[in-house]
Formats: C-alpha cells, sequence, structure tokens
C-alpha cells in the first residue's frame, strides 16, 4: 500500500506533514505497484514529514480520461492548499487534461515518461480507437498554467524522444534527458529512483 492511501477503503488519505506543499502522485493506467519509484517515493517523502496523497486506483471505468481526471481533482481538492503534483506515464496525459479543465495552486509539477498517445502503441497496450474512444487523444498541446519538468527517456517504447521534447516544449516545460531508462517502470528494471527527489525539488522551485 502507497502512502497517502487509505488501508482500509484504498481511497487517498493525507499523510501528516509539515513541510512544503502537499505532495499528489498520479499513477499511470496501471495504477499502484509496490516496487514502483512513485509508490517508493511517496513512502520515503511521508517518512521525511511530507504530506503526501496519492490518486486511488479507480473500480470503474479505469480507461476513462473523463473519470481519471475526476480522480485527480478530488484528490486536489482534498489537499486544501498547494501542491505539486508527480505524474507517471498516463498519469501525465491525465494531469495535462486535467489542467485544462480545472484551477488549483500547484506550485509545480514532475511528469515523467509521458507516453504518445498520438501515436499507436506497442502491442498489448490500448488501441489508438480505444484511446480516442475514452477521451485521452488529441493530446492537448497548450502551455501548462503551472512551472513543470519534463523527465523523458532516451528509449521509450511508449513515446519516441523527439515526440516527447515536442510535448514538453508545447506545454512550457523544461525537459530532463534521462538517458536510457525505458519506460522508468519495474518492468525497465527501475524500481527505486533517487532522482525523482532532486527532480521534485526544482518542479516546487522552478
Amino acid at each position: 500500500m502507497s502512502a497517502g492511501t487509505d488501508p482500509v477503503t484504498g481511497a487517498s488519505a493525507p499523510v501528516t506533514g509539515t513541510t512544503g506543499p502537499v505532495v499528489v502522485i498520479v499513477p499511470g493506467l496501471r495504477d499502484h505497484v509496490a516496487d514502483h519509484w512513485q509508490t517508493l517515493l511517496a513512502d520515503r517523502l511521508a517518512e521525511a514529514g511530507r504530506t503526501v496523497l496519492t490518486v486511488p486506483p479507480l473500480t470503474e471505468d479505469a480507461l476513462s480520461r473523463e473519470a481519471r481526471v475526476a480522480a485527480l481533482d478530488k484528490v486536489v481538492s482534498e489537499a486544501g492548499g498547494p501542491v505539486v503534483l508527480v505524474a507517471h506515464s498516463a498519469g501525465v496525459i491525465t494531469t495535462v487534461h486535467w489542467a485544462q479543465e480545472h484551477t488549483a495552486q500547484v506550485r509545480g509539477a514532475l511528469l515523467a515518461t509521458p507516453p504518445d498517445f498520438d501515436t499507436p502503441l506497442p502491442e498489448g497496450y490500448p488501441t489508438p480507437e480505444v484511446l480516442r474512444e475514452n477521451g485521452w487523444t488529441p493530446v492537448p498541446r497548450t502551455p501548462l498554467p503551472f512551472p513543470s519538468i519534463v523527465a523523458a527517456s532516451a528509449n521509450d517504447p511508449l513515446g519516441a524522444a523527439e515526440r516527447i521534447a515536442a510535448l514538453a516544449g508545447d506545454w512550457g516545460g523544461a525537459l530532463v534527458e534521462l538517458g536510457e531508462v525505458g519506460h522508468l517502470n519495474p518492468a525497465s528494471g527501475h524500481g527505486p529512483w533517487p532522482r525523482a527527489e532532486e527532480l521534485l525539488h526544482d518542479a516546487e522551485t522552478v
């Protein structure tokens, strides 16, 4: 169970902290994975005294962009003050769609390895038709209303480096090239990602 999640209901719940804006973790479509860097980061931040909220898994309409945006907005509202967003994969696209429809006190966002939903994904992932039917595409390309860092992989199977760099530019984000880290998930050999804390700090202060 990740920090910021109620162990009984699975709903997001604040972890008491004292410093900085509330950290909101925005997972991708595969939601919570125990050895994922987002889960490990949430635990470390909570132990350090930060307030952490995690967008909970959806029990219905898991592929719905509208439902994902609503879930994120609910958690941001629960924060009751300034937040910094930490999104990975489709969580980045959820965040970008959310920013088109809602306003909040967002100090910054760390947007790690966004997928290129406007280009067909590898086999086993949602097809362009499924993504379109569920409201994911076209992906918004207008500038985000808050500072952001887009952390990009050189060999991400879900998004070519030049395409992700173009998204970062359109969103007005600072592009950070991570090298060859795949999709920055356990499947690509990444559980802990120590640099996340450094980039989170940069996102808060950019």
